[in-house]
């Protein structure tokens, strides 16, 4: 197995920039990716449904960064908190920059045993919540005068098979779909959509809804024998916010050592 590489300081990658990230409380890629944002210059305001998580985050974020973070709670299945969530980012540090759309739902369940609610619930979080968010950002970005960002967290299951995936890989494979679709809606407003696809990165959550025994089967797979870190996963959704990524819109990066 090969050792976790040491954390990488910022490099001023976002600065002057503002940008949202959804589904960042706790311990998982979104918070990482708020925390590499503010490294990297940006001001940043973060949402979650879960409000205690949240302000806890936020609190530990302010820690380090001071009034460069805020907090707005939102739930991303309902269209009136996302707009709420926008609005808010533009009040509080006057303009958009860079969406993050982290906001995803997953489970296991065979589709021989799958209700249409829990294939609606997973599809309604994880593809309809990111339509949502990027919906709503690429207005307020194009509305602004255009440029801007949106990276849109896939996943590897968009394009690769596993059991008990259907409702999370559907969502994820139609998360590619829409970023690449919506990248020409903006292009001519210069505003870049691209989207990151992780295979393996731990967080509290996965291991939850995860048995160890597939956990095990994942990362023997992986080709540096253990799973990446959650900031691992932020540092390219970083690279894909700024402006070292000017001339990549429509694509999904793989974050990933997976091999066949």
């Amino acid at each position: 197995m090969s050792p976790v590489p040491p954390y990488v300081g910022g490099h001023a990658l976002l600065d002057g920039k503002v940008a949202v990230v959804t589904a960042s409380a706790g311990a998982g890629i979104g918070s990482a990716a708020a925390r590499r944002c503010l490294e990297e210059g940006a001001q940043v305001v973060i949402s979650d449904t879960h409000e205690r998580r949240l302000g806890e985050t936020l609190g530990a974020l302010k820690a380090d960064h001071g009034d460069a973070v805020a907090a707005v709670p939102c739930n991303v299945t309902d269209e009136m908190q996302v707009q709420q969530l926008i609005d808010t980012a533009v009040a509080t540090f006057g303009r958009l920059d860079v969406m993050i759309n982290n906001a995803g739902l997953g489970g296991t369940r065979s589709v021989l045993e799958m209700a249409d609610e829990e294939w609606s619930r997973v599809l309604d979080v994880t593809l309809n919540g990111t339509f949502r968010c990027t919906r709503a950002a690429l207005r307020q970005m194009v509305a602004q005068g255009g440029g801007g960002a949106v990276v849109n967290n896939s996943s590897v299951i968009g394009w690769r098979a596993q059991e008990g995936q259907a409702h999370y890989a559907a969502a994820k494979a139609g998360v590619m779909a829409l970023t690449r679709c919506a990248a020409l809606d903006v292009a001519e407003h210069n505003i870049r959509v691209n989207a990151v696809a992780p295979s393996l990165a731990m967080h509290p959550h996965l291991v939850k809804v995860t048995s160890d025994e597939l956990l095990a089967e994942l990362t023997q797979k992986e080709a540096f024998g253990r799973y990446a870190e959650p900031w691992e996963v932020a540092n390219v959704m970083v690279f894909l916010a700024s402006d070292y990524a000017s001339y990549l819109t429509g694509e999904i990066i793989s974050v990933s050592s997976q091999h066949p």
